[in-house]
This record gives C-alpha cells, sequence and structure tokens, in this order.
C-alpha cells in the first residue's frame, strides 16, 4: 500500500483541486462520509495535506468550488474547509490548551516504561494487533499510506478512547506523527471532542452499525464499548486576545523564512522582492517519538517546492536548512545577507510557533526583527472560532463575500507568471 499523496507541491495541488471540484457539490454531500477503503478516494477531496502546509489557500479552494457550485450545492464541502479554520483560530485564542497536551503527553510516554498494562494495550494498538479488524486496518493504513478518511479518524479515536481505554494524547500522538495533514489545530481538538474535552458533556460513540454501514461493509466489528462516558470536570480555558497582526514597510530590506506551515509565501508578499530566501522544516518536533517518513518526506517537498518557487519569481538564490537551532541559524544568515528585517507567514500554534518564538527573542538581541504576516484570510475568520463552530458556519455566507473573488495579489500573479 503506497501514500495516496505523492507529491508535495503546489503544481500537484492544483491538478488535485480541479479533478476533484465537479464532485464538490452534492454528490459530495451524499458521500462524503463512506470510508470505502485505501484505493476508492474519489468520494473525498483528498486535498487536506496541500491546504495543511499551504500548498493551496483555503480562498482558492472556496472560490474554486463556489464557481462551479451555488453555496447550498457545495455547503457541505464549504463547511469542511471553514471546519480546518475554525480549529485553528480556537486553538490560536486557547494556546494553553496545546501547552497541556504537550506537558501531559511527555508524562504519559514517561509513564509507559512503567505501567505494563497500558503499555501493551498502546503496543497492540499502534501495531495494528488489537483483534479488532477495523482498528487494525486503519492502524495499518495510516502508518503505511499517512493519510485516514476523516470518518474513520473519529471512529479509530472513538474506539481508542472508550474501548481501549487509552489516553487520548498518546492516540493524538500517533496521528500527529504519522498524518501527512497532522496539524497540531485540527488533530488535538478532533481528539479531545471525540474525548468530549472540546464540547464539554459531548463525546462520540463508534458503533458497530454505523461502520458497516459507512464502510459499505466492509468492517462488522464486535465488541465496542457501548457507552462513552463524558469526563465529569473538563478544564476551562480563558480566551486570549489574537495578537495583532505584522507587516512590512515599503521599499524595506528583508529576509523571507519559509517553513511548513505556509509554502505559498510568494503570495502574502508585496511587490518588493526578498533580499535572500531560507527554508526549514520542523516536522521532527511533532513527537518525542519517531515521525513517519511520509510526513517528514512530505513537509520536506512542501517547503523545498516554495523554495524552489520563491527563488525563481524572485530572482534569487534560496537556501534549506536541516538545523533546529533556528535563533542562531537565521542570525547568522541575517548578518551574512545584511538583513535587519526577517519576514515568515504567521505560524498558528505548536512547534512552529514555539521555534519562531524563540529565534525571535535571539534575533530582537541583535537588532533584527522577525515579523510574522498573518493572512487577511485568518484575520477576518479566526475571531469567529471563539466558540463552536456554529457560530462560525452562521457566518459562511458573510465571510465568503467578504472574501471576495481573488485570493492572490494581482502584482505577485503578474510577477510569478
Amino acid at each position: 500500500m503506497s501514500a495516496p499523496i505523492a507529491e508535495p507541491n503546489r503544481e500537484t495541488a492544483l491538478r488535485q483541486l480541479h479533478r476533484f471540484i465537479a464532485r464538490a457539490g452534492t454528490r459530495y454531500a451524499k458521500s462524503r462520509n463512506f470510508d470505502f477503503g485505501p484505493d476508492r478516494r474519489a468520494n473525498v477531496s483528498m486535498l487536506s495535506p496541500y491546504l495543511r502546509h499551504r500548498l493551496l489557500l483555503e480562498e482558492e479552494v472556496l472560490r474554486t468550488a463556489l464557481q462551479r457550485h451555488s453555496l447550498g450545492a457545495a455547503s457541505k464541502f464549504v463547511q469542511e474547509v471553514f471546519w480546518r479554520s475554525y480549529y485553528k483560530g480556537w486553538l490560536e485564542q486557547r494556546p494553553a490548551v496545546w501547552a497541556d497536551y504537550r506537558r501531559s503527553l511527555a508524562g504519559m510516554l514517561n509513564d509507559l516504561e512503567s505501567c505494563a498494562d497500558v503499555r501493551k494495550r498502546y503496543e497492540r494498538a499502534v501495531a495494528g494487533n488489537t483483534g479488532l479488524d477495523c482498528f487494525d486496518a486503519w492502524a495499518n493504513e495510516l502508518q503505511s499510506t499517512g493519510y485516514l478518511h476523516n470518518h474513520a479518524r473519529m471512529w479509530f479515536a472513538s474506539i481508542w478512547v472508550f474501548t481501549l481505554e487509552l489516553p487520548w494524547q498518546l492516540g493524538a500522538d500517533f496521528f500527529y506523527r504519522h498524518l501527512l495533514d497532522g496539524d497540531p489545530a485540527s488533530n488535538t481538538l478532533s481528539w479531545r471532542w471525540v474525548s468530549g474535552l472540546h464540547t464539554p458533556g459531548k463525546t462520540y460513540l463508534a458503533t458497530a452499525a454505523n461502520i458497516a454501514k459507512f464502510t459499505d461493509n466492509r468492517f462488522h466489528p464486535e465488541g465496542l464499548a457501548t457507552h462513552a462516558p463524558a469526563p465529569k470536570m473538563p478544564d476551562v480555558y480563558p480566551l486570549e486576545h489574537l495578537p495583532a497582526s505584522q507587516s512590512l514597510e515599503a521599499s524595506e530590506r528583508f529576509g523571507l523564512f519559509i517553513t511548513e506551515e505556509d509554502c505559498f509565501p510568494e503570495s502574502i508578499l508585496g511587490t518588493d522582492a526578498p533580499a535572500a530566501i531560507m527554508g526549514a522544516v520542523a516536522t521532527r518536533m511533532r513527537s518525542p517519538l519517531p515521525i513517519s517518513d511520509f510526513a517528514e518526506k512530505f513537509a520536506n517537498g512542501a517547503v523545498s517546492d516554495a523554495l524552489e518557487r520563491s527563488s525563481r519569481i524572485f530572482a534569487v538564490n534560496g537556501e534549506l536548512t536541516d538545523s533546529l537551532d533556528w535563533g542562531d541559524t537565521l542570525l547568522e544568515w541575517a548578518k551574512a545577507h545584511d538583513l535587519k528585517t526577517i519576514a515568515t507567514a504567521h505560524a498558528p500554534v505548536g512547534p512552529v510557533a514555539e521555534l519562531l518564538a524563540e529565534a525571535a527573542d535571539k534575533l530582537a538581541q541583535h537588532g533584527i526583527r522577525l515579523l510574522q504576516l498573518r493572512r487577511p484570510y485568518d484575520s477576518l475568520v479566526w475571531p469567529h472560532a471563539r466558540r463552536g463552530f456554529f457560530k462560525l458556519k452562521d457566518q459562511i455566507p458573510a465571510l465568503i463575500e467578504r472574501l471576495g473573488n481573488d485570493p492572490v495579489p494581482a502584482a505577485i500573479t503578474k510577477k510569478a507568471g
């Protein structure tokens, strides 16, 4: 079984978008919940790895869908695009959720060494050796392809938590280490939602009947949990303000730093070209445990594609670093190119944001600014992600109207052409 998404570049992303878009209307609404297996994925878009690394922009996907379908016909597909934005905005305004997840995960990984029963159940689960045919198939598919259907992710998480009685944090880490579209917000909050932590009192219970129906009778599991108790006292996290947007000054000399969080950087810059370009990948920081080759190669490929594309567009030689000491690396790079400003796309809560924060402190000590440029799409959508998704859902028509028809600045489009 090979990875279903082999080419992590913008050209392939655009081809996949246009290959799928005719099915983004009522056909998608009727069939999207079916997991027909790894060889039958035409009912879903397969765009999530490209959106996660922003080889594609959400605005582009929405615009393309609504050029072909009415908002009513494409409502389910449009909502799926906004779900990703919702999770990012929600976590951006509650970063303590991510910090708590990382702390608790570290403790649980240490505890596996001393708790033989949990370690045994955990090892069977990640090895796809539980005896539950559907769960074991999904565990193997995840590790063999870097992908799982969204409905299968929900079933898997529910079985992990309520049938196998394993901590959700260990399951979230398992997904995050292997998914091509592994994302701090979508992954962490989806696991919390299944477990009854995201929407207090609401858990998700996988049932044999539902699995049989939506896998086209490929699986008929026995022995699943029959109830999914909600945590008695879920933590409450205070809402924090979104950080202020940053921007480049007109005609300012700057360097462009590309990360896996945004691999379409030329679309956020003004008309002035960067004086230097560097790319870096932080996929290794997803977990204390090894990251899958699929996930690492996809992120590396995405950044390399962005680096090559930006270097060509702006006629500036780019370089890729494999260092995770971004502070010293960027400082040395800035000095070599006489930079007082480094611009990068805004990184939402997660490992990249943490590395950038450390680098910004180091650079500031030497009088160098690290600017994180937040996309107007994020500034528009994220403020509506303070509570549940349906608060955002109600705003979708108005948000789409405000997004307009062209997500890429005309100056960059002209230059890129």
